[in-house]
């Protein structure tokens, strides 16, 4: 039976930001599925803004969790942003083969961090509204290694609004508890990338400092020359296909 691998997308965007990682891993065999969050298509947003508000971490997480045990078998679970902490989550939880964590959220950013990345969320109430990123901070801060052409079309194409409780219960670390000395985890791989103005590198590197914890697998990768955009911009293939070859040997070894 083929590995199924299913793709969590982070904040501001939809499962379509996963499908060329989908096309290249169906390529090597992979039966492969990209959820949304409950409520999160592009074409429901402006129907639906009071569950938007509502909608937090455990939501999302009971999400997934009810797909995952829908499978045949636990998947491979790849996450970037938000998508990354909720990989970590649910392999603490014995819902996966195994997990590759891009660009993952800390456990918990702190209000400075959250001001430092976003600092008009920090609107009176902020976390009871439906939040909207602009133009000018996705170009300056989340994919600034694009072309200002590149940079319009991927606005246009994948950037959504967000939940406010969500971007604040992530930042205070509400609802996203990990056991990082969990020795029973199946095998997490952390990747980090030099140039990502969203989710340092240090960051990625100190999440992979509090698993070793544990004497699970846990591999740190950190590519150069990427933004926070990396699984959408150009040059995305070289960091699918690391991942392939980790699961790869992941998924033979157990």
């Amino acid at each position: 039976m083929p590995h199924h691998a299913l793709f969590i997308h982070g904040i501001w965007v939809t499962p379509a930001i996963w499908e060329s990682f989908q096309r290249r891993f169906r390529a090597c065999g992979y039966c492969c599925s990209a959820p949304s969050w409950p409520l999160d298509q592009s074409s429901q947003y402006e129907k639906s803004e009071t569950q938007i508000r509502q909608l937090g971490i455990s939501a999302i997480l009971a999400h997934y969790e009810k797909h995952i045990l829908s499978l045949d078998q636990p998947p491979l679970l790849i996450g970037h942003d938000l998508g990354g902490l909720l990989v970590q989550m649910l392999l603490d939880r014995g819902l996966g083969q195994a997990g590759i964590a891009i660009e993952p959220l800390p456990r918990r950013a702190g209000l400075l961090g959250l001001y430092r990345n976003w600092p008009w969320l920090l609107q009176w109430a902020g976390w009871r509204n439906v939040l909207h990123m602009t133009p000018q901070h996705f170009a300056r801060n989340m994919a600034q290694t694009l072309t200002p052409e590149q940079q319009r079309a991927a606005y246009a194409q994948h950037i959504v609004p967000a939940s406010g409780r969500v971007v604040f219960e992530a930042a205070l670390g509400i609802g996203n508890r990990v056991n990082f000395a969990n020795d029973k985890r199946a095998p997490l791989l952390l990747i980090a990338s030099d140039n990502n103005r969203i989710v340092r590198s240090s960051a990625v590197a100190a999440t992979f400092r509090r698993h070793r914890q544990s004497v699970a697998v846990t591999t740190f990768k950190q590519f150069a020359g990427y933004s926070h955009w990396l699984i959408a911009e150009p040059g995305w293939e070289k960091l699918a296909d690391y991942g392939i070859e980790w699961a790869q040997y992941q998924l033979e070894r157990f």
